[in-house]
C-alpha cells in the first residue's frame, strides 16, 4: 500500500489499522459482551426513559409534547450496535453529549419530577459514554495485537530458512 505522505515529510500520526483479510475472526476479549450490554441497556433506557417523560410523566404541555421526538436519533445506532459494529458504538459516544446537555439544563431549571428525570437522563447518559468507550477500546486493542500477532508470525516463517520447505 502507497504511503498517503510525500517522500520528505515525516509521518507524525500512525497508519490507520487496516481490515481483517475476509474471513478473519477476531477473538472477543474479556469485558466487551458486557460492555456490548450495558450499552444497549442505556440505549434503550434513554429511549424509554425519553418518551415516558415527554408522554406522560412531565411533560412540557399536557397530553404530551412534541418533545418525544428527541429519542429518534437514539434508535439510529440501535441495529449496530445489535449487530455489533463498531462504528455505531463511536458515534453514540459522541451523540450522547447532547442528551447530557438537555439533562443538565433541565436538572437544574426544572422542579419536582422532571428534574429527578433529567438527573436519571445524566446517570444513564454516564453509563452509555463509558459502556460505549470500554467497548471501542476493547475492541481496538485486540483488533491491534491480533494484527501484530499475525505480522510477527508472517515474518518470522518469511524469513527462518529453517521454516522453508525445501522441494
Amino acid at each position: 500500500m502507497p504511503s498517503l505522505y510525500p517522500p520528505n515529510m515525516k509521518k507524525t500520526r500512525p497508519d490507520p489499522m487496516p481490515d481483517a483479510p475476509p474471513g478473519t475472526v477476531l477473538p472477543t476479549p474479556a469485558g466487551v459482551d458486557f460492555a456490548r450490554r450495558a450499552a444497549v441497556a442505556c440505549t434503550l433506557a434513554l429511549i424509554v426513559l425519553g418518551l415516558a417523560w415527554e408522554l406522560w410523566l412531565a411533560p412540557l404541555r399536557p397530553g404530551g409534547s412534541t418533545l418525544a421526538f428527541k429519542v429518534l436519533p437514539l434508535c439510529l445506532p440501535l441495529p449496530g450496535l445489535l449487530k455489533n459494529r463498531m462504528y455505531p458504538y463511536r458515534a453514540l459516544s459522541l451523540l450522547v453529549w447532547l442528551y447530557v446537555m438537555e439533562g443538565s439544563v433541565r436538572a437544574w431549571s426544572d422542579k419536582g419530577l422532571s428534574a429527578w428525570l433529567a438527573g436519571l437522563e445524566l446517570l444513564l447518559c454516564l453509563g452509555l459514554f463509558v459502556a460505549c468507550t470500554v467497548h471501542v477500546r476493547l475492541r481496538l486493542k485486540a483488533a491491534r495485537a491480533a494484527l501484530a500477532a499475525a505480522d510477527a508470525a508472517n515474518s518470522t516463517t518469511a524469513t527462518n530458512p529453517s521454516e522453508r520447505e525445501t522441494t
